[in-house]
């Protein structure tokens, strides 16, 4: 059993000397790292693992402000809006209410899962993994909460929301008295806590860690999991899932995606419509980042996708560099659409002032954020190391 005393020793432990990449499927041997280093698979470019300073203790230190942050977020004003001698004041939990009144429950639970049920599930988990690692005991199922982590990590869009509370600032400020409440502050050192505690996450380290004070299984252990993946079906699913992106994306660029009621009067717009609409207003940067968050991102993210999928499905040889530079690319950048939908959920919650003027979400806001689900689903179901399956270099021996 590994204490206290030598917890040096863990956090500076040689990992496995052969891993596989997990994108290529290469296996490579990773030398003893030093802390600030990195291990970089040298076909593909994809950093295989990372040794961090003190790591533990700053996931632990991060995960604690970031509830902490969390809980402070919760209870004050958000966001205040006043216009005419009118005023209206939203908090984050008023927000879902505001959803569930208008019949919009689906966006209700959407944004209480990404801002705070997946949120607070992985600090937790964190905690509850990282506190006995640091004594040198093994966690009560420690293999499967560090899988659940990351199956968890790409839903949560803490710092996205954060970006939309910003984007929803700009597009009324000029128009409106827009106060910050106390939560806003606390949920922007949330953000800050939470994502630096997910920077210094790194699967590899922490897989090793549970190794070495696992005394019942001290063998060697596979890091990446290595399934036996069926290509046919994984084009196929994959196929599936663009397919419904095509079909989702399209009510949701004719559909409204916010209706704003001023007067009694109903002005329905759709998203290139507020697109051209804050153009001719003028805000050219909130104008361009709609543009590229909830049109050019989706749209390009779906081609590659497609382009990737029948790349595969041929058997192509050639640019498998450039593939998988782009499949990169479209994967961390998909989450991003959601800028959109929570811009209308923020001004949905904070503009709600009667007949005189009121904002409700459209029918493809709903549509929209199926778009996004979807390809974040597609982009998980493609097999990335298909991509060199075929290639002339490609390492017979992890050939399923």
């Amino acid at each position: 059993m590994i204490n206290e005393a030598n917890k040096e020793s863990i956090n500076q432990a040689n990992i496995s000397k052969i891993l596989e990449c997990h994108e290529c499927a290469l296996e490579v041997t990773i030398p003893q790292l030093r802390e600030g280093q990195k291990a970089q698979c040298p076909r593909c470019g994809f950093i295989i693992t990372a040794m961090h300073f003190n790591s533990i203790e700053r996931i632990l230190a991060f995960s604690i402000t970031a509830l902490i942050f969390l809980l402070a977020s919760l209870p004050f004003d958000f966001l205040s809006f006043q216009s005419n001698g009118l005023e209206n004041k939203f908090s984050i939990i008023s927000s879902f209410n505001v959803l569930i009144e208008s019949h919009y429950t689906v966006l209700a639970i959407l944004q209480l899962f990404t801002i705070f049920i997946i949120p607070t599930t992985l600090l937790v988990l964190l905690i509850i993994l990282l506190v006995p690692l640091r004594k040198g005991r093994y966690p009560n199922k420690g293999h499967g909460l560090l899988k659940i982590i990351f199956k968890l990590m790409p839903w949560c869009m803490v710092e996205i929301f954060l970006v939309g509370a910003l984007v929803s600032l700009v597009k009324i400020i000029g128009i409106a008295d827009v106060q910050l409440g106390p939560s806003f502050y606390a949920f922007i050192f949330f953000s800050m806590s939470m994502t630096s505690a997910l920077l210094h996450v790194d699967k590899v380290c922490l897989t090793e860690l549970l190794r070495l004070v696992d005394v019942k299984t001290l063998k060697k252990i596979n890091i990446h999991d290595k399934t036996l993946t069926n290509k046919r079906l994984s084009i196929q699913t994959t196929w599936a899932l663009i397919i419904t992106s095509v079909v989702l994306y399209i009510p949701a660029n004719l559909l409204p995606i916010m209706n704003t009621r001023l007067f009694g009067q109903d002005d329905p717009s759709t998203i290139l419509g507020g697109v051209i609409l804050l153009w001719g207003m003028g805000s050219y940067p909130i104008a361009l980042i709609i543009f590229i968050a909830s049109v050019a991102v989706p749209v390009t993210k779906i081609l590659a996708l497609a382009w990737l999928n029948y790349s595969v499905q041929s058997e192509r040889t050639n640019m498998t560099t450039e593939r998988i530079k782009l499949y990169r690319i479209a994967e961390f950048v998909g989450r991003w659409s959601m800028v959109d939908v929570f811009v209308v959920i923020i001004l949905a919650s904070l503009i709600q002032l009667g007949n005189t003027i009121s904002i409700v979400p459209g029918s493809a806001t709903i549509a929209f954020s199926g778009v996004v689900i979807v390809t974040m689903l597609a982009a998980m179901s493609f097999e990335p190391h298909l991509i060199w399956k075929h290639s002339k270099n490609y390492d017979k021996q992890n050939e399923q």
